[in-house]
């Protein structure tokens, strides 16, 4: 027996006192009503009706079940409703995770803007300093660099490249003086960016793809970005960061590019936009990854086509 079908047909007779008043508001034959009504009887082990040839009355028991039934079906209709809304308009609260370098210089003004499209999403942010299982932590949607998020199949959106640069203080190159070549940076002091990093090679490429790798052992050495523009701003050595990172630095006069005459190989980094590649994605989810698309293409970043990546 559907129980929950068998409800709303008993209810519809108790409503209109007749098995056949209710089986044409139904659309279903007089013998299908009559069969859901003897079934829940049967299950309840209870007369919910009394039958005359002229008319239906419901009995004690009977009147109380459909009070029942009216409860728990609008209780149900009203939860389906709520759900049915909530996949076409953008309401909950939305898990995000995100790579802590990127979220702390560039990540606020992104989500001030979606909140103010969409106030009915509340926004859970997690900082990324570790891999995360995105399905298995619930979060709806990551803005991550390459293999920082696993998770069965997920959909990424690239968003755009972040280039990375070697900078030093004014003060720190008024002091040592600027590197003319890549070999010259083993003179200066070396602030990694990545912690527990020993003596690691770098490899710099002029504008006409000569090549010139130079080993460089840190004096200090961190993994997070904004500690390492300080140590920079504080003029403890030279350091390799993305390069919006510091822009106003350099723009201010606070920080000096060197080297600028090479690109740095392999530092440069991908942000790309991560979320589970399920057949029905919520409302909240498509809303912020269209608006976050729609974001870094209106800055002029062209986001490639989603693709599906299996971890």
């Amino acid at each position: 027996m559907n129980h929950l079908q068998a409800m709303r047909v008993f209810l519809k007779v108790a409503e209109n006192g007749s098995f056949g008043r209710a089986a044409a508001s139904l659309e279903l034959s007089n013998a299908v009503v009559t069969r859901y009504v003897a079934l829940l009887e049967t299950h309840l082990n209870t007369r919910l009706v009394n039958r005359t040839t002229r008319s239906v009355s419901l009995t004690e028991a009977g009147l109380a079940y459909a009070e029942g039934c009216r409860q728990t079906l609008e209780q149900l209709d009203a939860m389906e409703s709520s759900i049915s809304q909530t996949a076409t308009d953008p309401a909950g609260t939305l898990k995000l995770v995100a790579v802590a370098s990127f979220s702390l210089f560039g990540l606020t003004p992104l989500l001030q803007q979606y909140r103010a499209r969409h106030p009915k999403v509340k926004l859970a942010v997690t900082l990324l300093h570790r891999p995360v299982d995105l399905i298995e932590e619930g979060f709806d949607v990551g803005i991550v660099g390459p293999g920082q998020v696993t998770g069965g199949t997920l959909i990424k959106r690239s968003l755009f490249t972040v280039s990375a640069i070697a900078v030093a203080s004014r003060a720190y190159i008024g002091t040592h003086g600027m590197p003319a070549t890549p070999a010259s940076l083993a003179r200066h002091t070396f602030l990694a960016p990545s912690a527990n990093q020993s003596i690691s090679d770098w490899i710099f490429v002029t504008e006409d793809g000569r090549e010139e790798t130079v080993s460089l052992e840190p004096a200090y050495s961190v993994n997070n970005a904004v500690m390492l523009r300080q140590a920079a701003l504080a003029d403890m050595g030279i350091t390799i960061l993305p390069e919006n990172h510091v822009a106003e630095d350099l723009l201010e006069g606070t920080l000096v590019q060197v080297l600028s005459g090479y690109r740095i190989k392999g530092a440069d980094k991908e942000v790309s936009l991560v979320y589970p590649g399920r057949r029905h994605v919520s409302a909240k989810t498509r809303s912020f990854v269209d608006f976050t698309v729609d974001y870094f293409r209106a800055a002029g970043v062209q986001p490639l086509s989603p693709a599906f990546q299996n971890t």
